[in-house]
């Protein structure tokens, strides 16, 4: 059997190349059709969701634990373990191939199995049992650091020794077209003696990572590399929208509270660890060489494009704000999920990590609004005279992540979400 990340492989499907969802990709979502039934787990090929339930109720797709792809997260199968993941992945690339006729030419079930991609609806793929969000691109924190701290010395003296997270809200993780409320919360701007309590003024973005966590650990244990990376199921795009003024007042000495717990926004489809395994590439370089429990022998980072649109109430179409690079990130997903386990963290099916802003070395890589602008200083040029500093009410946010095969590619779809007046 071809493997399933082979650049020849073809599905009788016809995928375009520009494609986010080749048969070398084949990522899960959760997906409902008009045919009434609930949510259920799908795989994306090309502009079609193929429903995984169908395929198990027909006897073609055998997971050992009947009914997992009739529930309305991945958790269950996440559950299952790595070498079920990559089985289930080889059995469904076999299934999709061109030169495959069980599945091809059954009318039958083919009808009722491939569903297309304009008549789903896009759920929520997993329930988030825990979300951590990190501080992880060195761009990021230098830029951040110069701003507000230190421009000699922008960078804490922890950040180039530990990976720098804190604990999120899974509470208010949502799907892309989930629109986003403007948050409140306590304002206090330099020039003003006391806080008051108002509207955010300083709406954000941060392009990040998410890494879906599909196996647990116990607590009080902790984790070698390879462990970290057998656990990880997946990757998702993620925006962790980000309330600055509100941040700037409540973050000492404790960090990020009401400002970011509104809303973290991620894709519908989980791409799988194992599809982005020809895109892996070492990260930069580690000075200081890091504590012997955070080394890490692998290439764990991946070369994935990561766009940013804006389009604003007064724009026809959206316009790209930032190109940025996964592959920059200095603490990889590995390092985080074996840091984040090092104090004895149990982390269980379904837990979420944030990468943390990716911003590159160039002024057109960075990953958030605070950055582009410059903290307001240099507002950002639109069409038709638009100008930006932070978002706006009715501003639409949208990115877009893939990795770039010869003549494929393995890609995310996309994360949106459009700001809402404060109510």
């Amino acid at each position: 059997m071809p493997y399933p990340n082979d650049p020849t492989l073809r599905s009788f499907i016809d995928v375009d190349p520009s494609s986010d969802f080749p048969i070398q990709n084949l990522p899960y979502g959760v997906f409902s059709a008009k045919d009434g039934l609930a949510p259920r787990v799908g795989v994306a090929i090309g502009d079609y969701v193929l429903d995984l339930w169908e395929l198990e109720q027909d006897g073609r797709l055998d997971v050992g634990e009947l009914g997992v792809f009739a529930e309305p997260m991945l958790n269950p199968f996440m559950a299952l373990g790595p070498k079920l993941w990559s089985r289930t992945r080889a059995r469904i690339s076999e299934l999709l191939r061109h030169d495959n006729p069980e599945l091809r030419n059954n009318d039958e079930l083919r009808q009722r199995a491939l569903v297309p991609m304009a008549n789903v609806k896009l759920h929520l793929p997993l329930q988030v049992a825990g979300y951590t969000d990190f501080y992880s691109s060195k761009e990021h924190a230098t830029n951040v650091g110069t701003m507000f701290r230190d421009k000699t010395n922008p960078l804490l003296p922890n950040w180039l020794h530990v990976p720098i997270g804190y604990n999120g809200r899974s509470s208010t993780v949502v799907v892309s077209g989930t629109k986003v409320r403007r948050p409140r919360g306590q304002l206090k701007p330099p020039s003003a003696e006391l806080p008051s309590f108002e509207p955010c003024k300083r709406l954000d973005f941060e392009l990040e990572m998410g890494v879906v966590v599909g196996q647990p650990s116990p607590m009080g244990e902790m984790l070698t590399e390879s462990q970290a990376e057998d656990m990880i199921f997946g990757f998702v795009l993620l925006n962790d929208w980000s309330a600055r003024d509100i941040q700037q007042w409540e973050y000492v000495p404790l960090g990020p509270f009401q400002a970011k717990a509104f809303a973290t926004s991620i894709s519908p489809w989980v791409v799988t660890r194992e599809a982005l395994e020809p895109f892996r590439v070492h990260g930069p370089a580690q000075e200081p060489v890091p504590l012997p429990y955070l080394r890490q022998a692998g290439a764990n980072n991946y070369d994935l494009v990561l766009d940013v649109d804006l389009r604003t109430a007064r724009m026809n179409d959206a316009a790209r704000i930032c190109r940025t690079n996964f592959k920059y990130m200095y603490w990889s997903s590995v390092q985080q999920l074996v840091h984040h386990a090092s104090s004895g963290c149990a982390m269980n099916v379904g837990d979420l990590l944030g990468s943390g802003t990716i911003s590159g070395p160039e002024k057109s890589e960075r990953g958030s609004l605070l950055e582009i602008s410059w903290n307001g200083t240099e507002p950002v040029e639109l069409p038709r005279g638009v100008k930006r500093t932070f978002l706006e009410d009715g501003d639409s946010l949208t990115m877009r992540g893939w990795c770039q095969g010869d003549g494929y590619r393995v890609g995310f779809g996309e994360v949106e979400g459009t700001i809402l007046p404060a109510t």
